[in-house]
């Protein structure tokens, strides 16, 4: 059963009062200073403000964080401003004593595949001349579409993965996947005999469709509870003891860690409607599922 202690207030001063060395994982995603519409943030500061707040709150972690553990951070951005989540790991690793960049993982919100030019071998329908090309086109997962003649929908964030050392071993298998080419099992020696690769740094986890953002999902910017959830597998859910979420928001990391049987979460959120909902959403689940709480 997981242990939570879910705390009202701002993140950099409770993570101050945590001791050293003291926290597995960290999963979490800050304001992206892009001007969300937050309830007790305002999230549109100048750009170096916000840079040097990011880079006091990543300290505070560095110095919580077990020599062998890991960060995982998402950040978005807009179109009009691509260089922001590059500019925060220059923030976070560049400080003394800073943290290393050891993996960076794309988030893949949408993505339109081309099945029957991708693989030759996919015993798809046949199509009109004109419409052939439409007819094997197929999307999967969700965007925000963009009105502009300037930029593409962006249907992808990033998820960097931050170590002390650089040199942290992860459960890759954890959340493999199957071989495409069943003959790759016997033929390289590293399989032992497992039909199971590496997924890679390219993870698609679509939203779950929702009726209404007010009622299923009441914060404007949140991750899918699967994207905390392969964070925690990857890196070896036996290794988790303790995982802290400095930004809660409603709770998605901490349903992640209630999932997968984390021993100890420990969350921050300075927004009492968004900490009563999180709280809410684990009970709810407690009941639900005794077993797995």
């Amino acid at each position: 059963m997981t242990k939570f202690g879910l705390r009202g207030e701002d993140c950099i001063k409770g993570m101050a009062r945590l001791t050293n060395e003291s926290v597995d994982l960290v999963v979490t995603s800050p304001p992206y200073n892009l001007g969300i519409d937050y309830r007790q943030y305002a999230d549109r500061q100048d750009r170096q403000l916000y840079l040097n707040w990011c880079a006091k709150w990543s300290a505070q972690i560095r110095r919580i964080l077990r020599s062998d553990g890991s960060f995982f951070l998402n950040v978005g951005s807009a179109p009009s401003n691509p260089m922001l989540p590059h500019q925060i790991v220059i923030a976070l690793t560049s400080a003394s004593g800073g943290l290393l960049l050891q993996n960076t993982i794309h988030w893949i919100k949408s993505i339109s595949i081309d099945a029957k030019r991708s693989d030759p071998h996919l015993n798809l329908p046949s199509a009109p001349r004109q419409a052939g090309v439409e007819a094997a086109v197929k999307t999967h997962g969700h965007f925000k579409p963009i009105n502009s003649k300037r930029f593409l929908n962006d249907c992808h964030e990033c998820l960097f993965h931050f170590t002390k050392t650089g040199r942290v071993e992860l459960d890759r298998l954890a959340i493999g996947v199957p071989y495409q080419d069943k003959s790759n099992i016997g033929r390289w020696s590293h399989t032992h005999g497992s039909d199971l690769r590496c997924r890679g740094n390219t993870w698609f986890i679509p939203y779950q469709t929702i009726q209404s953002r007010e009622k299923e999902r009441p914060h404007p910017a949140t991750f899918p509870v699967q994207l905390a959830e392969w964070c925690i597998k990857l890196h070896g859910v036996s290794r988790v003891r303790t995982m802290l979420e400095p930004f809660l928001g409603i709770g998605n990391s901490a349903v992640a860690a209630q999932r997968c049987g984390v021993k100890r979460f420990i969350g921050f959120e300075i927004d009492k409607a968004y900490l009563a909902e999180a709280k809410r959403r684990l009970k709810a689940r407690q009941c639900h599922h005794p077993t797995q709480a």
